[in-house]
């Protein structure tokens, strides 16, 4: 505290940048993004048998199954690096393998159709389906190293046949009924959160972005009558209390990673505490020093969902090589500073730091060779 540059301008700015972004997280992406994927970690936590999981995303399980469904659940969801969070904790926690597990975690917010029609729109076809192509073999590829590097740990922790004597209880409702239940809170999710598109060519998506707010009310009511007509009052009190366990495990460590992010990189058009020059300064060449920076600065900074694309035209304008521009694509969107510190809380330091790691250096190794080809 006694040598705190209070004083610095830059350092007075940044406080203002974190506080600011903070703002911004909370207004523009907690009560329609956040609140629903805790209200669906809680529901797979309760209405999910283990024995489900387990047959589909378990150590044991077969690998083309759970790591393309993992790996493609991104198109589907599309959402940011922490709105995946509740979702990936409430698969894990229920029995989900480390692999298809993170393969789930990268893909949410990795593979999202409308980023990447954006990219090829606006930064051109070749890195928007360098993009495409990478992220999908990103989230295989991870997932299948993770689950190499810690298969004897779930070999020794994963009981998966226990598991499944266990899960013999049946459920209240059928399958189909969980089914529509689980639809509604995900349409829900993706519909009220739909992003504007103003090009003539994404027509159908515009149209869909003006009828976002009646959709996304439809699948509430479908939701609440399910909820009224299904379920009893026991069932409905242990979900809550799922829904506030992973809220309380995951908040405080995101809004405070938020803060930290905004404060040191500040926001999209704005300066923390790293001045922006820096960064680009640092990007202007296709070295595999170039990209790692552009890695570690894509893994360290928080893009909500399709605005990485204008920061890297901005940044592609300011003299970025096309190399470092993918690797901050590949690497930014599907980690953040508060990303991290939740997955940290989920799993542990060790397979944080081991699946952030892939994450960067595949990212450094494919914007080389990238830059190298088309730059």
């Amino acid at each position: 505290m006694f040598w705190l540059p209070v004083g610095s301008i830059r350092f007075q700015n940044g406080l203002i940048e974190g506080f600011a972004l903070l703002k911004e997280y909370a207004r523009d992406h907690v009560l329609l993004c956040l609140v629903p994927a805790f209200f669906i970690a809680g529901a797979l936590a309760v209405f999910i048998s283990k024995s489900s999981v387990i047959k589909y995303f378990g150590a044991q399980a077969k690998k083309i199954l759970s790591y393309s469904v993992a790996s493609v659940s991104g198109t589907i969801l599309a959402v940011c690096s922490c709105t995946v969070l509740p979702l990936f904790a409430g698969i894990y926690t229920r029995g989900a393998g480390i692999g298809p597990a993170t393969a789930f975690l990268y893909s949410g917010p990795a593979i999202n159709v409308l980023a990447i029609i954006l990219t090829a729109k606006v930064l051109g076809y070749k890195i928007g389906l360098a993009r495409a192509v990478g992220a999908v073999v990103f989230a295989v590829v991870i997932g299948l190293l993770m689950h190499f590097i810690f298969r004897k740990e779930e070999e020794k922790n994963r009981k998966d046949k226990e598991f499944v004597a266990l899960e013999e209880i049946k459920t209240a409702r059928p399958l189909w009924k969980n089914a529509l239940y689980f639809a509604s809170m995900i349409g829900f999710l993706v519909f009220i959160n739909w992003g504007r598109s103003d090009e003539a060519s994404f027509k159908l998506l515009l149209i869909i972005y003006k009828a976002k707010w009646f959709i996304g009310s439809g699948f509430l009511l479908v939701l609440a009558w399910m909820v009224w007509n299904w379920f009893k009052r026991e069932e409905l009190k242990e979900w809550m209390y799922s829904t506030w366990f992973f809220s309380k495990q995951i908040l405080p460590l995101l809004f405070a990673g938020v803060l930290i992010s905004g404060f040191l990189l500040g926001r999209p058009g704005h300066e923390g505490v790293i001045p922006s020059h820096w960064i680009v300064s640092f990007v202007g060449e296709n070295s595999i020093q170039a990209n790692l920076f552009a890695s570690i600065s894509g893994a360290l900074m928080y893009f909500a969902t399709l605005t990485e694309v204008p920061i890297l035209q901005g940044l592609l304008g300011s003299g970025m090589d096309q190399g470092p521009a993918l690797a901050l694509l590949l690497a930014g969107p599907a980690l953040s500073l508060p990303n991290m510190l939740v997955i940290r809380s989920i799993i542990g330091t060790k397979k944080t730091l081991i699946y952030t790691g892939l994450v960067v250096v595949m990212a450094t190794v494919t914007g080389f060779v990238y830059g190298s080809i088309f730059g």
